[in-house]
């Protein structure tokens, strides 16, 4: 049998099992033996999974079980019918994104758990070193469709951990909010939570992140409290608009005979809030893609023009016309930008405002906007146009509109407003991917549910909302220094956020003013650049208009900072606090560094491969718009560095290793 997958089948309970229902329980070890998942039957029947790292517990005896089709939930009189335990280890490639390289090695645990009436609800239990995940796979019905009322999925604490959670209160949201200090006592049945659910567990700087991965002919998962007094939650299913008391219906004819799979539940798990950064399990639970040629797929920087408000100081009349977007383009040209945004307006009907216009047209551009020139015209100056769409919009006629977008150049579509995750929008969102991936047309989803890895399957898609970012700005104080440090520790460990970084009016919270045209950001500018090395996302808006960043300090490093990365590791960095990330590209270093308050960050550069380095620093300066450049070397054996940040404050550094010089021989 090949070395790269070893399978056992173990049977359970030697002789025949019909009257047996608690049962010995079954641990699963991940590969570096540090996480473990126990299963087990309870005496009723009634299946448990508990998590433990380095022996402590996460996870305590946590229910499992789902409810089908309005009858009695499968969760209890249930017996072991068997298991098999398997282990893989395979490397694979991701066209875009926070590493190049992963390594998928796991432990696996398949177990069947036989009902009265002799159905077999599978589970699947997985074990990384990086955290763990279970996925069911549901009885095929005899009859009628497959239907899914809900989720008993428990995740019990042993005791009151400290979290951070995103209360959505409602299903059918944007998912952009705050991520929240809570106290898991204080997580209350009415509450719903958006993922992740990010914990410390007060065993050292041990940190986990519930998540979901692989979603798909399924609806999307919530979290709530429990009710029951203990801390810890327990899932929720976003329900189907036309029948609100069920979560998922599929015709029989859809379900394999071995059972339908959920998606994955999972938990992330790290020796520090970094470490779930570095991690890329999420995306890994995901199938590999069928693209076969991912050559047009292109990470990069793009000019926008809808967050300053279509400001084009030197365009005698701005705003949705020819002159402005080629304003935008020749900024992005200048700038060395990969694409322009041409976003809301741009076409017949559409508001500007993100209203849905059901008579809108849109393949037809506005009158004065001349877009096939447009498209000609940054072609020749080496920019890529990409097109803004509402939904709703696009869905009666997708294939003809991409179909449309592809001849005429388009790169990508921004794709607005969906604001749900039950089982028809997620379905959407598989037919957008398949749609694009026909047409060549990558995508940046708006409006949109939490990531759950999708990007490993289909990289043209290569970035998502689902964020409370940089655009809040524009009408409220919420975006703040402390909130840009809580997303990379949260929101960002599912997948690539468009927070839309690159605000150039810089101003202290204390001088921060609300304008919904030429917005301010709070915190310095330096601040605004490390967002491009420490916030995950292929294509990378350039939020601000073009003037703000003629001869600007700073503007540089935008212009030479990649979109995306080989390897990413976290140096140092607390939720809400600081963060100092180093990402490589090629043979280059950047590191991105972020502060709330005002701090000292020492970087241990021992990483680094054994050479001499040319670094380039861009820092905090005197005032919040000031960034101060300087230009060392860096030989191998000094690699400490101290970053003094500034409240609201950041730095960026750009290593290059130094070319060995060989001496000439005689």
């Amino acid at each position: 049998m090949p070395a790269m997958l070893r399978t056992v089948l173990v049977l359970l309970l030697g002789l025949p099992a019909a009257h047996a229902q608690a049962s010995a329980p079954l641990q699963l070890q991940s590969p570096d033996g540090r996480n473990s998942v126990t299963f087990e039957l309870d005496a009723d029947g009634a299946p448990l999974w508990s998590v433990a790292r380095d022996g402590q517990a996460v996870i305590a005896p946590s229910p499992l079980g789902v409810r089908l089709g309005g009858g009695e939930p499968i969760a209890q009189g249930l017996r072991l019918a068997g298991s098999r335990a398997s282990e893989a280890d395979e490397p694979y490639e991701l066209v875009a994104g926070k590493s190049r390289e992963g390594r998928d090695h796991y432990r696996q645990l398949e177990v069947e758990l036989a009902t009265t009436d002799g159905r077999i609800l599978g589970l699947v239990l997985r074990a990384y070193d990086d955290g763990v995940a279970l996925r069911y796979r549901l009885p095929r019905p005899a009859r009628g469709d497959l239907v899914v009322d809900g989720e008993l999925t428990g995740f019990l604490f042993p005791r009151d951990f400290a979290c951070h959670a995103l209360n959505l209160g409602r299903f059918g949201t944007s998912h952009e909010g705050e991520f929240d200090p809570v106290a898991a006592s204080r997580i209350r049945p009415h509450h719903l939570l958006g993922l992740p659910l990010v914990c410390a567990t007060g065993e050292g700087s041990t940190t986990f992140a519930i998540a979901e991965a692989d979603l798909d002919r399924y609806a999307g998962l919530y979290l709530a409290g429990r009710g029951d007094g203990r801390p810890g939650v327990e899932a929720r299913l976003s329900p189907r608009l036309d029948e609100p008391g069920v979560a998922v219906r599929l015709p029989r004819g859809e379900v394999d005979a071995g059972g339908h799979p959920t998606p994955w539940r999972v938990l992330m798990l790290g020796d520090s809030p970094g470490a779930l950064v570095e991690s890329d399990l999420v995306a890994r639970l995901n199938p590999p893609t069928p693209i076969a040629d991912t050559s047009w797929i292109r990470p990069g920087k793009s000019a926008w023009d809808w967050w300053s408000g279509g400001l084009a100081p030197d365009v005698p009349e701005p705003g949705m016309n020819t002159a402005t977007i080629r304003r935008y383009i020749d900024h992005a040209a200048a700038l060395g930008l990969e694409y322009m945004l041409i976003d809301d307006g741009w076409y017949v009907g559409s508001s500007g405002d993100g209203r849905y216009n059901p008579r809108a047209d849109i393949t037809r551009p506005v009158p004065g906007l001349d877009l096939e020139g447009l498209i000609g015209y940054a072609r020749q100056r080496g920019v890529g146009i990409w097109l803004w769409a509402h939904w709703k919009s696009l869905q009666p006629r997708l294939d003809q509109v991409f179909a449309h977008y592809a001849r005429l150049g388009v790169k990508g579509v921004k794709v607005d407003f969906m604001e749900r995750d039950d089982q028809q929008m997620v379905a959407f969102f598989h037919e957008m991917m398949r749609a694009s991936a026909r047409h060549r047309l990558m995508l940046n989803l708006h409006g949109a549910y939490h990531p759950t890895g999708l990007h490993r399957t289909w990289p043209q898609f290569l970035t998502q909302e689902g964020v409370l970012g940089a655009e809040y700005n524009k009408w409220s104080r919420r975006i703040t220094p402390e909130h840009n440090l809580t997303l990379p520790f949260t929101r960002m460990l599912l997948g690539p956020m468009d927070y839309t970084p690159g605000g150039f009016r810089n101003a202290t919270p204390e001088q921060f003013r609300i304008s919904f045209k030429g917005p301010q950001v709070m915190g310095t500018r330096a601040h605004q650049l490390a967002m491009y090395v420490v916030y995950d996302s292929p294509l990378q808006m350039v939020a601000d208009s073009p003037d703000a960043y003629v001869d600007a300090p700073g503007a540089e490093f935008i212009a030479r900072v990649p979109a995306s990365w080989d390897e990413t590791r976290v140096l140092d960095g607390a939720i809400g606090s600081h963060i100092a990330t180093a990402r490589r590209a090629g043979r280059d270093w950047y590191i991105g560094a972020m502060a709330n308050q005002a701090r000292s960050v020492e970087l241990d550069l021992g990483f680094l491969p054994a050479a001499d380095y040319t670094l380039t620093l861009w820092r905090d300066g005197a005032t919040p718009t000031d960034v101060v450049r300087e230009q060392r070397r860096i030989d191998a054996d000094h690699r400490r560095i101290r970053l003094e940040l500034a409240a609201g404050g950041g730095a960026v550094l750009h290593l290059q290793a130094v070319p060995l010089r060989i001496a000439a021989s005689d």
